[in-house]
């Protein structure tokens, strides 16, 4: 059997998965990238988008973050989200909340950095019931 990776992803609420897994595709800030065992030591922040997780038996979850750090060393590879919603769990009652809260942030922005940063969050929720 080929190697695995050992993979945590953390959240604020609780340890939503600590699994041997195969690989795991993370929304970095400067776009996806995939992470297998023996990656190289790599710090990342994380926009809001889907973790892809191969499981060691093949299988694929998929995992909604809203942003966070993704840290690979030689143990694993661990994930702390800002926020992370299982996508078998996600509803669109709880998207379209979440959305509405990020179009409260874009208008509730105090500068232009702000607004920006909100507006992102917007589009990439936006792009995420799209593909619900």
């Amino acid at each position: 059997m080929a190697e695995l990776l050992k993979f945590e992803l953390v959240s604020p609420e609780k340890l939503l998965m600590s699994a041997d897994v195969q690989s795991v595709v993370i929304p970095g800030a400067e776009g996806d990238f995939g992470v297998f065992v023996n990656h190289a030591p790599v710090l990342s922040t994380m926009r809001p988008g889907i973790v892809d997780i191969t499981t060691a038996d093949g299988k694929n979850e998929r995992i909604f973050v809203r942003g966070g750090f993704a840290e690979v060393n030689p143990t694993g590879l661990t994930v702390l989200a800002e926020q992370a919603v299982n996508m078998d769990e996600m509803d669109a009652a709880a998207l379209a909340q979440h959305i509405k809260n990020a179009q409260e942030d874009v208008n509730d922005a105090t500068s232009d950095a702000k607004k920006q940063k909100a507006q992102e969050m917007l589009d990439q929720l936006k792009q995420l019931e799209a593909s619900l």
